[in-house]
């Protein structure tokens, strides 16, 4: 395959098939980056397909980030390129609706090792070569969701308060380096995300959502610009600025009101 169409560098989306992911990907794809994209079904082709139409080079890595060796596949494939990776675009996550004890654990297990363990996995191979170049940009997407205990949604919300509080902390760890760390922090957003995660029937689900293509366009500037967080949208900003300083069992029964089954009915 050749690499050399563009001379901007590098970019690696994850959870690109559809969604914030695809989005992500298509501001780099016009920003003139080669892209390297991954997801854990067969659209993620189909994207590629779609991006490639905007002129840059466009690797698709059907992998499922889940797992050890999905990364590893995706962690080879980047190798394999013998290029540098300029922006890593750490977007792969999934959800689960339900109570947790009404969760089949193997799904509920799942939300963990992709939204943290895989991702976590990824940023520590690819952010260890940016650091040793002395260069790189790394966008977590993080969520509203980790500001909240998230009744009905208790694994979900919490691996997002993991990717908020981590994506902090390396920030921190690497101010010197060359490498920057921004979060990205969005609301309910126009994806598959409610459909794949069983929320239809919740008021949340119902509810209207934010553009992905906004959402996304906001977090890449965000990164460009070295910002090491951004909440998309006034509602959300204020939403999270009222989590902020609101206590935890209060922030719990009122997710509960959005995400308990059935209550898109009530």
């Amino acid at each position: 395959m050749a690499h050399s169409q563009s001379g901007k560098g590098l970019a690696v989306v994850t959870g690109a098939s559809t969604g914030i992911g695809y989005e992500l990907a298509k501001c780099a794809a016009e920003d003139g980056y080669d892209l390297i994209i991954a997801a854990d079904e067969p659209r993620v082709n189909q994207a590629a397909a779609h991006l490639r139409e905007i002129g840059t080079s466009v690797d698709a890595v059907e992998a499922d980030l889940s797992t050890p060796e999905g990364v590893d596949r995706l962690v080879e494939r980047i190798n394999a390129t013998g290029r540098s990776v300029d922006l890593l675009m750490a977007n792969a996550g999934c959800g689960l609706g339900k109570g947790f004890l009404d969760q089949d654990f193997p799904k509920a297990r799942k939300v963990v090792d992709t939204n943290v363990t895989g991702t976590i996995r990824l940023i520590h191979a690819v952010g260890n070569r940016m650091r040793s170049r002395g260069e790189g940009r790394i966008l977590l997407t993080g969520s509203i969701a980790g500001f909240m205990p998230g009744s009905y949604q208790a694994v979900y919300n919490a691996t997002k308060a993991f990717i908020n509080s981590f994506s902090f902390a390396l920030r921190e760890e690497l101010k010197d380096s060359g490498v920057t760390v921004s979060c990205l922090m969005p609301g309910a957003t126009e994806t598959e995300f409610f459909k794949r995660a069983g929320l239809m029937d919740t008021s949340i689900g119902q509810a209207k959502k934010d553009d992905a293509g906004e959402v996304a366009r906001i977090g890449y500037d965000a990164m460009m610009d070295g910002e090491g967080d951004v909440v998309s949208g006034w509602k959300n900003k204020l939403q999270a600025a009222v989590a902020n300083v609101t206590p935890a069992s209060i922030l719990a029964h009122q997710h509960s009101k959005m995400a308990e089954p059935g209550s898109g009915n009530k």
